[in-house]
């Protein structure tokens, strides 16, 4: 219908009745857009205008079912176009729609129904309790058709013998002996203090009601209407390719206010775990486009028996669809929802399995027997596995940066171990620290890649159990993490798990604590401008630092520009990323034994020496799971080689360096940068002569100069602060010396243990 045919067929006064709103005599009413005190609104049935002198909300028929049920423009117009259709569209007068007692159609019981679902509408907004409830359930009375049952509908200015009549027909109400007060006919309200919710049939019509009872009530009970039919939400969509089934309606409501998941997928309400009845299966039989089913059924004995049960009766019904089913972490999808934000139900839907049959079983096991006989790619069989990797890498679009970059991919690709490894980058403001792990992030299958800018406090403790596992977590910026949160972080790397106590309310609406946990079985990378105020989360990553060199930032330059002039192309660029992606996806897990062990021993010169012997041979332990295909395997075990050791030595050194070292990377390169323009200890210095030679900011120059002061690393000796202070080198050390005897220190260890491996093979 047009907007003028919807105009000329429904008028304000059939609108106000079907909302049970009744003007006074004066033709003013409640207004509903507002608390309202003292009617404020003002109807004109006979130009079908309003006007509230409250609020100023004003219009037509269809504004005034716009602004009512708070819809859009195209919703109202819509369920104008339904009211439009239906008998009571041309009623002249609220009095003028006469129920016949016992004498109704199915037309009669819709447009009843109808009426007094909007009557439970407009209660649920006038309930503090109802609301209240709602909100405790993660229910959003605003997007949601909820209704509340107050239990008054009939009685007052509401007493009406047909209304009366009708409920009673309808199972609304019931005879409830004799009113002590009156001495009349008492009745008894069908779900009295209950929040309501509408069932529909296939034309969208509503054709009964669920009520759950909320208020006031020790155990929540459920009620259907008499003679139940329609279902919940509506009938699925006949385009529907994929169905989520819940066991309950307050679990399928959970869903429908998650936009990602109702623009995916159809849901459908079965009414507990024996309540996928005839209606149900009927409508699920007419998607002819339906590709599969998803099960969404309570995490309990109960909702996994009656998963399975309709599994295979669907399965005879179709047998090519596919039945899948979803892991809840908590007992039930609403449960779910109030322990977690929305997103963990995208993440579970992903994460979905599929229902394997008899035949099917066998069959897998037959599919996984034929992929794991597959060649592995080329570069997992080559020697110099790590050495083609790091091409790769480059090819990707990550310039300079060697060691690092590798390193990085190693630490990433621990995430599928039980003892994964973690990465803290530093580095100045706009060195490229972020960027560096972000390209190293993208190296990884991006379905086990959680990237956040930010981490709240709390955030961390209300993820699902599972929802961490086997995951690489990247952090742009630990800067702006507070302490609560920095302590979440140390507590998943250090323990792998974090526990708290929570408040939820059950099924049967009875508040409860019960302990939620997080697993935290995962690789990360963060980001950092000031590591030495992260100690302790330093002390159980790796520490790297971006080269902010001058050679450096030349091969970016370089690499920009030819990026800019066509010369790189970025098909080859994906192409190397996606390998990347497919040599992790092809890594298998192992254990792994490490005969060298103890024949190695770090320099003693490092800080938390015991902490870094723990990391360095985790990564020893990686690097042998990268270079699987060319390992002894014994008894499903990984045999370390000395090759390994070397490349491990190779790719820490710098962060080993880190760990000697008392100075930050970024700090430590300016220090050597300053060093190297002095020339020698003698030379003195000023802020603005280093901030010209060295073109970087007056702030980032002075942070710096601040930490060497406060190391003792140089000195003021002099100048003023509004002329500018002059400063000497205090404490010259030979860094590069120092580097020199580590290395060596190291390889000449590793070169012992060649020489009497090669021994031992002689004999």
């Amino acid at each position: 219908m047009t907007i003028q045919e919807i105009k000329q067929s429904l008028n304000l006064s059939a609108v106000l009745d079907h909302y049970n709103l009744k003007p006074n005599k004066n033709k003013m009413l409640l207004c509903p857009f507002h608390e309202d005190k003292k009617p404020s609104l003002q109807v004109n049935l006979e130009k079908d205008f309003y006007k509230c002198h409250g609020c100023d909300k004003k219009g037509d028929v269809i504004q005034f079912v716009q602004d009512y049920e708070k819809l859009t423009k195209h919703e109202a117009l819509k369920k104008c176009t339904e009211l439009a259709q239906s008998p009571m569209s041309k009623i002249e007068s609220p009095k003028a729609y006469s129920i016949k007692p016992k004498a109704y159609g199915e037309n009669d019981k819709i447009i009843f129904l109808e009426r007094m679902f909007q009557s439970f509408r407009k209660g649920i907004f006038n309930s503090s309790p109802a609301k209240d409830y709602c909100r405790e359930r993660n229910l959003n009375i605003d997007l949601l058709e909820i209704g509340f049952n107050s239990g008054q509908f009939h009685h007052g200015e509401r007493k009406d013998e047909k209304l009366i009549q009708s409920c009673l027909d309808y199972g609304l109400l019931n005879l409830g002996g004799t009113n002590s007060r009156t001495g009349g006919q008492a009745y008894k309200p069908f779900g009295n203090k209950s929040i309501v919710f509408p069932l529909r049939n296939k034309e969208n019509q509503i054709v009964s009601f669920y009520f759950r009872s909320t208020i006031n009530e020790k155990e929540a009970k459920h009620f259907y209407l008499k003679n139940r039919s329609g279902l919940y939400p509506n009938y699925p969509k006949k385009e529907t390719q994929k169905l989520i089934l819940t066991e309950s309606i307050i679990d399928c409501a959970s869903l429908l206010q998650i936009d990602k998941i109702k623009e995916n997928y159809s849901l459908l309400a079965c009414y507990g775990t024996n309540g996928l009845n005839e209606e149900i299966q009927n409508a699920i039989k007419e998607l002819q486009e339906l590709e599969e089913i998803i099960f969404a059924f309570d995490n309990d004995d109960a909702g996994k028996t009656a998963a399975v049960k309709y599994a295979n009766e669907f399965r005879v019904m179709n047998p090519a669809l596919i039945i899948s089913t979803i892991e809840l972490p908590s007992k039930d999808i609403n449960e779910t929802l109030q322990l977690h934000e929305q997103e963990i139900f995208t993440a579970l839907l992903e994460q979905r399995k599929t229902v394997l049959f008899s035949s099917e079983k066998t069959d897998q096991k037959r599919s996984f027997k034929s992929v794991a006989e597959q060649e592995p790619i080329s570069i997992l069989k080559q020697n110099d596995v790590l050495q083609q990797i790091n091409k790769l890498i480059e090819k990707s679009g990550i310039i300079g940066e060697e060691n690092s970059r590798l390193l990085l991919f190693i630490i990433a690709s621990s995430y599928k171990t039980k003892s994964p490894l973690h990465a803290i980058v530093q580095g100045s403001s706009g060195s490229g620290k972020t960027h560096l792990i972000s390209k190293i992030a993208d190296l990884i299958p991006p379905e086990d890649v959680l990237r956040f800018t930010r981490i709240t406090e709390s955030s961390l403790y209300n993820w699902g159990e599972y929802e961490l596992v086997n995951k690489v977590l990247v952090i742009e910026d630990l800067d702006g993490l507070k302490e609560e949160a920095m302590f979440a972080m140390r507590e998943l790397i250090s323990n792998q798990r974090l526990s708290s106590s929570v408040s939820i309310k059950d099924k049967k609406g009875n508040i409860k604590s019960t302990k939620k946990e997080v697993k935290g079985i995962f690789s990360s990378l963060s980001a950092t401008t000031k590591g030495e105020l992260y100690e302790d989360n330093m002390s159980r990553s790796f520490l790297l630092a971006v080269d902010e060199s001058a050679e450096q930032s030349r091969r970016i330059i370089d690499y920009q520009n030819r990026k800019y002039a066509g010369e790189i192309e970025p098909a080859d660029q994906e192409k190397a990323r996606n390998e990347l992606q497919q040599i992790i996806r092809n890594l298998k897990t192992y254990e792994v034994i490490n005969p060298y062990a103890t024949k190695l021993e770090l320099p003693e010169e490092v800080h938390k020496i015991r902490r870094l012997n723990e990391m360095f041979q985790s990564i020893v332990r990686q690097i042998t799971i990268i270079n699987q295909q060319n390992r002894e395997l014994k008894n499903d075990k990984l045999i370390t080689e000395i090759e390994d050791l070397q490349q491990a030595t190779e790719v820490l050194f710098e962060s080993i360096i880190l760990k000697v070292d008392e100075l930050d990377g970024s700090l430590r390169q300016f220090f050597e940068r300053l060093k190297k323009h002095l020339k020698n200890k003698e030379n003195d210095f000023t802020q603005r002569e280093i901030r010209q030679a060295f073109n970087m900011s007056k702030s980032q120059i002075h942070r710096y100069l601040q930490s060497l002061l406060e190391l003792e690393y140089i000195r003021q000796i002099g100048g003023y602060a509004n002329k500018g202070l002059k400063y000497k080198v205090d404490y010259w050390d030979d860094y590069q010396r120092l580097r020199i005897k580590i290395k060596d220190k190291l390889l000449l260890q590793i070169k012992v243990l060649k020489n009497s491996n090669g021994t031992l093979k002689r004999h």
